[in-house]
C-alpha cells in the first residue's frame, strides 16, 4: 500500500502533530546538512540521528528518505579536499543503514544546466504563486558542457556510486539518484542519463526517487507513464516526488510548477500507473506554491489520499 511522506519542517510537538493530524505516514530530509554532526565532522552522529528517528516516530510517523552530504564542484573536478567529501559520503550511508533509515539520496554539483533558464513567479488560481523557468527568457545563455566535460562528470559519479553501492548492498540500505531538475538536453541525469544509473549499477539497491514533476517538465503525462511502467517493473522506482506543471521543455521550453489539480498532467492515471505496478513507497507532494494562511501542506496531503481513496473503489 502506497503511503505519504512530507517535508522535514523541524522536530516540534506543532509540525509532528500537524502532520500526524493530517494522515501523513513519514518525514524526508531534503539537505545534507540536516543532521547533528554534519557540519562539525562532515558526517551524521550515529546517536543523534536515532534519537530523532525516536522522536519522529514517537508521533506514529518514520523517517522515509534523508540525504547524504553533497558530493560538490570540488570532488566532481578533483580538486584539493575531494577524497575527504567521498569519505564524509561514505560514512554518512553506514550512519543512516545503522540508525535503520531506508532510503538515502546523493546529491552531485553539475547534473542540471539552470543557468540556460531563467527563473520566474508565475500566477496561478486565486493568485498562488509558483516556480517558472524559461529558456526563452534568458540572454546569452552560457554553453552547456560538451561531450568530454560530461564523460568526466560520469566517471566521477561512478566513482561515489562505486564506493556506495557495496555499504548500501552489505547495509539494506537503498540507494535513490533523483532526476536532473531543469532536465534540459543533455543534462547528465535527464531521460537517457538517469537510466544510465541502473545500467551502470544493476543492483536492487539502487534506482531512484521518481519526480513526477521533473520529468512531466521533459515530456508530460505520456513520458512519465512510459517511464513508471519501466522502471516500475524492474522494482527500481524507491519513492516519488508528486508534483504537477504546465508546459515542458520539448514543446515550449519553459514549464510552471503548479497545485495537484492545476496542471497538464493527470495525477490520477500517474497514481493509478503505480498502483498496478505495485508501488508501496512514499509519494511526497513536494514544492507545494505558498497558499493563502499557508496551507499548502493540508491541501496537498488530503489530495492525495483523496487519490488513494479514489483507487480503492475501482
Amino acid at each position: 500500500m502506497m503511503k505519504i511522506s512530507v517535508w522535514d519542517g523541524g522536530l516540534s510537538d506543532s509540525y509532528l502533530r500537524q502532520v500526524t493530524q493530517l494522515g501523513a505516514d513519514c518525514i524526508d530530509f531534503g539537505s545534507g546538512t540536516s543532521f547533528p554532526g554534519v557540519e562539525e565532522q562532515g558526517y551524521p552522529d550515529l546517536d543523534e540521528v536515532i534519537k530523532i528517528r525516536k522522536r519522529i516516530r514517537s508521533w506514529g510517523l518514520d523517517i522515509n528518505r534523508v540525504t547524504l552530504p553533497d558530493i560538490t564542484e570540488t570532488f566532481m573536478k578533483g580538486l584539493p579536499g575531494a577524497e575527504k567529501e567521498l569519505e564524509n559520503t561514505c560514512n554518512a550511508l553506514k550512519v543512516f543503514a545503522e540508525a535503520g533509515v531506508p532510503i538515502a539520496r546523493q546529491r552531485f554539483w553539475g547534473d542540471t544546466f539552470n543557468e540556460i533558464m531563467t527563473r520566474y513567479n508565475s500566477e496561478h488560481r486565486g493568485g498562488y504563486l509558483s516556480r517558472g523557468e524559461s529558456r526563452g527568457l534568458t540572454v546569452n545563455p552560457p554553453e552547456t558542457p560538451n561531450f568530454e566535460e560530461l564523460e568526466e562528470w560520469w566517471k566521477r559519479f561512478c566513482e561515489v556510486y562505486g564506493h556506495l553501492v557495496p555499504i548500501a548492498e552489505d547495509n539494506d540500505i537503498k540507494l535513490a539518484i533523483h532526476p536532473s531538475d531543469t532536465p534540459n538536453p543533455d543534462t547528465p541525469l535527464g531521460s537517457l542519463g538517469f537510466h544510465r544509473v541502473i545500467d551502470a549499477f544493476p543492483s536492487s539497491s539502487v534506482g531512484y526517487l521518481y519526480c513526477c514533476g521533473t520529468r512531466g517538465e521533459a515530456g508530460s503525462t505520456p513520458l512519465v507513464l512510459d517511464e513508471i511502467n519501466n522502471y516500475g517493473r524492474k522494482g527500481k522506482i524507491f519513492m516519488v516526488h508528486l508534483r504537477n506543471v504546465r508546459g515542458s521543455l520539448a514543446t515550449a521550453g519553459a514549464f510552471e510548477e503548479v497545485l495537484l489539480d492545476d496542471g497538464d498532467m493527470n495525477m490520477f492515471k500517474i497514481v493509478l500507473a503505480l498502483d498496478k505496478i505495485g508501488f508501496e513507497g512514499c509519494l511526497n507532494p513536494d514544492h507545494i506554491p505558498r497558499m493563502e494562511g499557508d496551507d499548502g501542506l493540508a491541501y496537498s496531503v488530503g489530495y492525495i489520499k483523496a487519490l488513494f481513496a479514489a483507487l480503492s473503489v475501482i
